[in-house]
């Protein structure tokens, strides 16, 4: 039967040629691809409930690859963050051109929104599964179903944790993402010249989403020496990932705990630098210093490059955000996308970093770089990521 199925997909014709365009360490090898699962008939509206959803039963498998490709489930965490959409919308496209059909759903930041989502999926016949995972815990019981119906997986930016349902992970350089960071941070104060002490403090990520953690790490492992040494001070005291953690990457929960700490410790005493994992927290602790700190503004970092941050950068509000070019990754994800559906084996360039807690799963890694006020032209704009009107 699976030996039929996997005829059926062959003989579709596809678009071969892919973006292929990310960086990243060592050179590209391969791991073996699960095989692909039997396919939908058409793909379901955007993130409706499943009760709403559950309506259509699968298609026959003959009967789902008569337009395109086959059919690619893309789930999505939220459309409340810009980056979400951006992804969503270049994977769509990509697969789109590599002639699939694409069921793309957005969940709201709910898990069972997402649980609902990818069970429609699976039932609905998609063959191939991009999942960037809202609560990376909490899917290892409808992903044994995709493992059931031989469905792979590709973990898209966020791990997925404790299944071994997972085939692929596609990603940034997590753990260079906060590296970057604290090495702006570091060079920027020149700490190993200057004199300090400087103060500084952090704000991390989701504890839910995996690489949360990898950006804080890859930060404080930088900085840790000159916390040891005295030159640089956490007046607050907060200095692990569990006390810095933001829930959901929320604006206002960063802005609330910013602001506590501000009116703690920085009433009379300067800032010099204020860490932060991502854009959306940067934000909340950006909305904090223009509300309640009348010290030397702080160098604030970022990443995701979004709209409203970049915008903060050119104003002289946030110092630095790491651009990770969502579109590198989409065309990563659809090559890969394309080798499983057609049987193959996707390009990976890393079997060592990523265990899930079932194992190490194959990884591509693209690799992030920063955008400041003197790049941000080249990266952003030359290169059609945005308009320059979108920054005004």
């Amino acid at each position: 039967m699976k030996k039929k199925l996997l005829g059926a997909v062959l003989s579709v014709a596809m678009v071969a040629t892919l973006l292929a365009g990310c960086g990243g360490g060592a050179a590209e090898t391969a791991a073996p691809a699960a095989p692909a699962a039997p396919a939908a008939e058409a793909k379901t509206e955007e993130a409706a409930p499943a009760a709403e959803e559950k309506t259509e039963e699968a298609a026959p498998a003959e009967a789902a690859t008569s337009v395109g490709g086959g059919l690619v489930g893309v789930a999505m965490p939220t459309k409340d963050l810009q980056r979400w959409n951006q992804d969503g919308s270049n994977m769509e496209s990509e697969l789109k051109a590599a002639g699939y059909d694409v069921d793309l759903q957005f969940a709201s930041n709910d898990v069972s929104t997402q649980v609902s989502q990818i069970e429609n999926m699976i039932n609905g016949g998609c063959q191939c599964l991009v999942i960037a995972a809202i609560d990376s815990e909490s899917l290892g019981d409808v992903l044994a179903k995709a493992k059931d119906a031989n469905i792979p997986v590709i973990s898209y930016d966020r791990l997925i944790m404790n299944t071994d349902a997972i085939t692929y992970y596609a990603t940034f350089d997590n753990y260079k993402v906060g590296t970057v960071q604290g090495e702006y941070v570091r060079d920027t104060l020149d700490l190993d010249n200057a004199d300090g002490p400087f103060n500084i403090e952090f704000t991390a990520g989701d504890p839910g989403d995996n690489n949360a953690g990898f950006f804080f790490n890859g930060a404080y492992d930088v900085l840790k020496k000159y916390i040891d040494d005295g030159k640089l001070v956490v007046k607050s005291g907060q200095k692990t990932f569990e006390e810095v953690a933001t829930a959901s990457w929320a604006t206002e929960t960063a802005q609330s705990r910013a602001e506590n700490i501000l009116s703690s410790y920085y009433t009379s005493e300067n800032l010099d630098a204020w860490l932060c994992s991502n854009d959306s927290t940067a934000l909340g602790v950006e909305n904090a210093l223009a509300a309640n700190y009348t010290g030397e503004y702080p160098i604030v970092t970022g990443q995701d490059c979004d709209v409203a941050n970049v915008k903060n950068m050119i104003a002289g509000k946030q110092s630095m955000s790491v651009f990770k070019d969502t579109r590198t990754l989409a065309s990563k994800t659809v090559e890969m996308v394309d080798a499983v559906m057609k049987g193959g084996e996707a390009p990976i360039n890393d079997t060592e970093t990523y265990d899930n807690g079932t194992g190490v799963i194959p990884s591509f890694l693209c690799d992030p770089v920063f955008a400041d006020v003197n790049n941000y032209k080249e990266l952003l704009i030359d290169s059609g990521y945005y308009a320059e009107g979108d920054l005004q």
